[in-house]
């Protein structure tokens, strides 16, 4: 049976909770497979806004059992804050199952984060300052606290002291911080045990078992292609995988399980933090489309870089996700503009270049070379077909699934959970 990878593919923030909401009915299982709280899906039910960080997105649906998975790493604070506001708006948070391998963002991390961007000034990457960089870096260093770590308290203590020789050397003699005490950290994390602990399990042998009863698996990814440790546009990008690859590794199913991988696209691009953006704009349209499409992050309220749509960026994540499927979003954001530029090439060093270019610096210095198309003016809102929509807004789809070479099977036209037009059968599902 299917497991399903639902990925960004762009720079994040592309709409992947509505596309995890709309698969919601059809599977049993929907995993985060990794990044932190540096992520945020919005996900609108009636009349009500959701505003998830750690969670994955199926936690609205009911019947589903949502997962954490062991690529995530964990902010506990954040995590119980999320729960209990879920909970207070009448949601069913019992089914959540975390793994026991996941690592945690301890409050020594954040801190690491947030001076350590101060201290590089103009050089600063722009991270949320959530702790999640830190905390990558001490698991690949071997000096993570991992989840279940929090059930021995002696172990606990160990671990942290070995994490904090190097830290507090950091703190006091190159940032003139104070040091952290070993006790404050170990008793602040202990004080999650209890509530966390039924939560805690093996979710890898969960979700393979599952598959193996027939039952469905979607494994959903935070940020975007762009933004993948080893595919995006380094050094600008998040600590983890968030291409498809990083799903097999960060929920412990194994690559021959996975039926389909879904890319989630906007009808144009964002981006938040620093970076290359070729498309961005610095007049009136980059504030048309920040101020229709609501173009503020979920997590940080950070305004967010906007631009037309990139056709190579979109094959690249074609390519490197292996995707069966695009489910492009924020269409209705477009409406009411006569032209729609998109970028369908770069210009580097006077030379035509239609793949996303493998240097940095060519990159960075890239001009978009641009093909207008018609646009429309009627609201398309409440269109449930393709065939509703206008002829340009068709013809502006068709030319994006042309130049993105992978079918464009779903469009989402509004905010609501049901603003959502279905072409084909999403691969897997």
């Amino acid at each position: 049976m299917p497991a399903i990878v639902l990925i960004g593919a762009q720079w994040g923030d592309e709409g992947k909770g509505k596309a995890t909401d709309l698969l919601g009915d059809q599977v049993d299982y929907v995993v985060r497979f990794q990044g932190g709280n540096n992520a945020g899906h919005t996900v609108v039910v009636g009349d009500k806004n959701f505003a998830l960080h750690l969670l994955p997105s199926g936690i609205l649906t009911p019947g589903v059992t949502p997962v954490i998975g062991n690529g995530v790493v964990v902010d506990l604070e954040v995590l119980m804050e999320e729960l209990d506001g879920l909970a207070a708006q009448g949601v069913d948070i019992s089914k959540l199952k975390i793994s026991s391998n996941a690592h945690v963002i301890t409050p020594y991390h954040v801190t690491v984060d947030k001076v350590g961007e101060r201290f590089l000034g103009k050089k600063a990457i722009g991270t949320t300052g959530r702790g999640i960089g830190p905390t990558y870096i001490d698991k690949i260093g071997r000096l993570g606290i991992r989840i279940q770590d929090l059930f021995d308290p002696s172990i606990l203590t160990q671990k942290v002291e070995g994490a904090l020789v190097q830290k507090n050397d950091l703190l006091v003699k190159v940032y003139n911080r104070a040091a952290v005490r070993v006790e404050e950290v170990v008793e602040h994390l202990l004080s999650f045990g209890e509530r966390l602990k039924p939560m805690v399990t093996d979710t890898s042998l969960i979700l393979n078992q599952a598959l193996d009863e027939g039952k469905t698996v979607l494994l959903e990814g935070g940020q975007g292609t762009l933004l993948d440790i080893d595919h995006g546009t380094y050094p600008f990008v998040t600590s983890s995988n968030a291409s498809a690859g990083g799903a097999t590794v960060g929920s412990g199913i194994g690559p021959t399980r996975i039926t389909g991988v879904i890319g989630i696209l906007k009808a144009y691009t964002t981006r938040v933090g620093s970076g290359p953006f070729p498309t961005e704009l610095f007049d009136e349209w980059g504030e048309f489309l920040r101020s229709n499409g609501g173009e503020f992050g979920v997590t940080t309220g950070r305004e967010r870089r906007c631009g037309w749509f990139d056709a190579p960026i979109a094959k690249y994540a074609t390519r490197i996700n292996g995707l069966t499927d695009f489910f492009l979003t924020k269409l209705d954001v477009l409406t009411g503009l006569d032209q729609i530029p998109v970028c369908v090439a770069y210009e580097i060093d006077g030379q035509r270049v239609e793949e996303l270019p493998a240097n940095q610096s060519d990159f960075h210095h890239a001009k978009p070379i641009y093909e207008n198309f018609p646009g429309w003016h009627e609201d398309i809102t409440g269109c449930t077909t393709f065939e509703e929509l206008p002829k340009n807004a068709q013809d502006y789809v068709l030319a994006l699934e042309r130049m993105s070479g992978t079918r464009i099977s779903a469009i989402g036209v509004g905010q609501d959970r049901n603003a959502t037009i279905v072409r084909y059968p999403l691969t897997g599902a």
